[in-house]
């Protein structure tokens, strides 16, 4: 029993030890302790990262959703299992409990299945941070439907191209939602993106905002009549362990984006091992994570892992400044919430407002703090932990993604010692390696490298859904028998990790993974535009931000700069949702390429960060002069 909770650095030091000589032994013992299982798994493991192919739990039976709800009924039925707190603070707080999110799981279910989703089927879940987001994920879990959910705030094209890519048979939204002081017309996105997804039969809208919207007959229904008639049982479809439990879209440093599949048991037990650890979570514990469910952060830490282990997971509806910037450190005191965890961006933010916001609000609930999205800068670390944490909460800064289901690199709390910026320690079960650029694994300590992981844990990604071959491109190409993390990493003298940032041509915004590839393809669309070059530089609230060098077709274009600044915005608004536009777009006559024709983004990249003293060679480029010129009129 002492694998699955750790308590002292020492255990750790066993605990970890164990599960990288022995791993098929380590996750047995805590599949088999911690979880119910229809049928019992014939082989713990079986791998080949040249295909690639990761078997976990081969030939186990389950269902998620009753590791998350059921098993808890008998002894937590009446324990508020999802706590939600409304956008507007003068709305009531709704706990939901055990029990009836049980009850609504299945009535959802069982409306699901009268629209004909069955197992295998694809479900596209396109709704704001409302009870019916994460009742929708279980219910689909329960009937064996794969959920698809996408952030409520892309826009109707992307909402598209992710319904058609995996073929989505029907699709759950509302008629909007509220965001701060605004409310956002969901129904009529996603209206607009059905326009070009001829494979929806059906779409279940919410009411939220009571708004008048347009209904499409015989396609369209209201959820809640179809609810309230609907059988509150419904029997859980038993799931094999490597059945697809969800695909959830992530951006592409090239093309469209793509569609990570995650399958059942693996996840299922790395989620709930991870979140029990990482937050040090106890029984009578009010968690809150901010992250929004359309994101990995939700499924995995707001649904899945503290559902996993009967825990109260809060969900809120709202922005950190509405109705003004006391509004996180208010629903901490209101539920006296004991694990906070949000973004660096959230943090710096949070961080240059009036600190009488933070003060006035009793945080001593508090006891672990985390952070997620990006690594975290050590002017936030320090604010956060003397203003939010009293130094008393310690703060672990979580590195994972997408790809990998669940927390990877991470400070236990009370456990692991903490540096400011530092992820610090791989959890049990990870096995990082730090790669040089020959392909050769970078020993001992005081190294940096590219970050790969060198042997197979559960709740990785199995494929990319409908493309393999894309799946093995991207993230096992790059280095032989290893998993590449696309992301630059330092190993210290102690053997801690700090994550230094991505080394493709994606770009962490807000701790969102944003691709230029689609942006620059936005900009392109635009009857002006020539051809487009988008790079991060830092921003002291977004952590990054992005800057645009924009070639117009006539060079020298008169029409207004600033006008066609917005047009490129609002294209790339349209294209793929607001959280993509640019903070910075500098016209430019021409781009640094190199002779075979390839844009140099790594000059353009120190340009807008201000470092122009180490560009580095130009004089190999087709065109050097551009550089200087770019330099002179840099913004």
């Amino acid at each position: 029993m002492s694998n699955y909770h750790i308590k002292s650095l020492e255990e750790y030091f066993t605990i970890y030890r164990k599960s990288v000589r022995y791993p098929e032994t380590f996750w047995d013992e805590i599949a088999e302790e911690h979880f119910m299982w229809r049928k019992k798994w014939d082989e713990v493991l079986s791998w080949d990262f040249s295909k690639p192919e990761v078997t976990w739990f081969k030939g186990a039976k389950l269902n998620i959703t009753e590791n998350c709800i059921d098993r808890h009924l008998r002894i937590r039925g009446d324990k508020t299992a999802i706590l939600f707190e409304p956008n507007d603070p003068s709305e009531k707080a709704e706990h939901i409990t055990y029990q009836q999110l049980h009850d609504r799981v299945c009535q959802f279910a069982n409306v699901l299945k009268d629209k004909g989703v069955k197992k295998g089927d694809r479900v596209c879940i396109y709704v704001p941070m409302i009870p019916e987001l994460a009742i929708s994920v279980l219910a689909c879990a329960r009937i064996g439907a794969i959920h698809s959910v996408v952030f409520a705030g892309f826009s109707s094209n992307a909402l598209a191209t992710r319904i058609n890519d995996c073929d989505c048979k029907l699709v759950i939204t509302a008629d909007g939602s509220f965001r701060g002081k605004k409310t956002i017309d969901l129904k009529g996105i996603v209206d607009k993106a059905l326009e070009s997804c001829e494979g929806v039969e059906t779409v279940l809208v919410a009411k939220r905002i009571e708004s008048d919207i347009t209904m499409k007959e015989g396609r369209d229904e209201w959820l809640q009549p179809l609810l309230s008639k609907a059988k509150n049982t419904c029997e859980p479809e038993v799931m094999d362990a490597e059945d697809p439990l969800f695909i959830l879209y992530t951006s592409g440093s090239t093309g469209k984006p793509k569609g990570m599949v995650h399958t059942t048991a693996g996840y299922m037990v790395n989620t709930a091992y991870t979140f029990k650890n990482v937050f040090q979570y106890r029984e009578d514990d009010v968690y809150w994570c901010t992250a929004d469910i359309g994101w990995i952060t939700g499924h995995s830490y707001i649904v899945y892992g503290p559902l996993a282990n009967g825990a109260t997971s809060i969900m809120y509806e709202g922005v950190p400044h509405y109705p003004d910037w006391g509004r996180f450190w208010e629903i901490v005191e209101k539920h006296k919430v004991n694990q906070f965890y949000t973004a660096p961006t959230a943090i710096r933010a949070l961080a240059k407002q009036n600190l009488e916001f933070v003060e006035k609000y009793d945080l001593s609930s508090l006891k672990v703090l985390g952070t997620v999205g990006e690594p975290i800068n050590e002017e936030a670390w320090h604010w956060y932990n003397e203003n939010v944490g009293h130094q008393k909460s310690p703060i672990t800064d979580t590195w994972w993604q997408t790809e990998n289901g669940a927390i990877m690199i991470a400070a236990i709390p009370y456990v692991t010692p903490t540096i400011p910026t530092f992820a610090s320690l791989p959890l049990p079960g990870v096995q990082p390696a730090l790669m040089d650029e020959n392909g050769d694994e970078l020993k001992g300590n005081q190294v940096d490298g590219r970050l790969c992981i060198k042997f197979p844990w559960p709740s990785m990604a199995r494929t990319i859904w409908g493309n393999h071959q894309r799946y093995k491109d991207t993230y096992f190409s790059s280095f032989e028998n290893m998993y590449f993390t696309g992301d630059g990493a330092l190993r210290d003298s102690v053997g801690y990790y700090r994550i230094t940032g991505r080394v493709d041509d994606v770009v962490i915004v807000s701790g969102h993974n944003l691709g230029t590839a689609p942006i620059e393809d936005a900009i392109n669309e635009h009857p002006a535009v020539a051809e487009s070059a988008i790079v991060g530089f830092p921003h002291d609230v977004k952590g990054n931000a992005l800057y645009g060098y924009v070639t117009l077709k006539e060079a020298g274009e008169t029409r207004d700069q600033d006008n066609l600044r917005k047009e490129i915005n609002q294209l790339i608004t349209d294209r793929i949702g607001p959280i993509a536009k640019l903070d910075k777009i500098q016209f430019t006559d021409a781009l640094p390429k190199t002779r075979s024709g390839k844009i140099m983004r790594r000059i353009l990249r120190k340009i807008a960060s201000n470092e122009t003293d180490s560009l580095g060679d130009t004089s190999t480029l087709l065109n050097p002069e551009v550089v200087e010129d770019i330099i002179n009129n840099a913004l």
